[in-house]
């Protein structure tokens, strides 16, 4: 890659972790706390923030939320990236999460290369992985999956009946990141086309917080219990025989709570 002479800065691309301060590597959290900048997601804990982000250092929210008019566009945070490397020697754009996982780190990438501006991709706990295993459920357990499945649905999506036939049939672990608003839609098209109503589905809210709640459901069940369910975001979905495994190895209590771990977009705004 070509450097530009005129950015005088460094963009970290790093990851926080699905929610729980803890679960950001070393690495990340060493950039962090060396960073001029700070370009932190909605997604990302407040107090990793308060405690790690050094004094003097500007914090910049860049939060999104579906539906939220407040919400940052992704323009708008590339042009911040770009606008920051001319005056600071380190910038951490750091994402709830991992950064590859699910987020709109290829466009930062392409505005960075675009730029001729240095970067680096730190790697983190990705949601899917943080939430089943807060939720004491191994993704491939043996006996149980062989595969898991990272994807995500919504109206958007166009699969075929083949990918759907497929999908119900499958004995992978199935988790499904944005896409709770759906969730209903989405089970009716596993259950249309046979996948077993005994096979275990579970909705993940707020995981590794304080507020983690784990919803535990047979397919056939869902909608009579819980269709019109409100789920607090961020969600996650599991379905496949390993969810089963909740009941064996849950360690951490449920906590329904009405309340949000992290602030809405609107009030992350300065």
């Amino acid at each position: 890659m070509n450097i530009n002479s005129s950015y005088a800065g460094k963009v970290i691309l790093a990851a926080a972790g699905p929610g729980d301060p803890e679960l950001i590597t070393v690495k990340a959290l060493r950039y962090l706390q060396q960073a001029d900048v700070v370009i932190a997601d909605r997604l990302v804990s407040e107090e990793l923030l308060i405690n790690n982000v050094k004094a003097g250092a500007k914090l910049i929210y860049v939060g999104k939320q579906a539906g939220q008019q407040a919400s940052t566009p992704q323009e708008e945070i590339n042009q911040l990236l770009v606008h920051h490397a001319k005056d600071y020697h380190l910038i951490v754009r750091l994402k709830g999460g991992d950064v590859t996982f699910f987020s709109n780190v290829l466009d930062e990438l392409k505005t960075l290369v675009n730029h001729g501006i240095s970067f680096e991709i730190v790697p983190g706990v990705t949601a899917a992985s943080g939430a089943a295993a807060y939720a004491g459920i191994p993704l491939t357990a043996r006996g149980y999956a062989t595969a898991v499945r990272f994807l995500t649905y919504n109206h958007a999506v166009a699969w075929d009946e083949t990918s759907w036939e497929e999908l119900a049939s499958t004995n992978d672990t199935l988790v499904f990141y944005m896409s709770t608003e759906w969730l209903n839609t989405l089970i009716d098209k596993l259950l249309e086309n046979n996948i077993s109503p005994e096979k275990y589905l579970m909705v993940i809210e707020q995981a590794t917080t304080p507020f983690q709640n784990a919803n535990l459901y047979r397919l056939k069940e869902y909608k009579e219990r819980v269709a019109l369910t409100r789920f607090i975001s961020p969600t996650l979905i599991i379905i496949g025989k390993v969810v089963a495994l909740h009941q064996k190895f849950q360690w951490i209590k449920n906590n329904p709570t009405d309340q949000s771990y992290f602030k809405p977009v609107s009030e992350c705004i300065e």
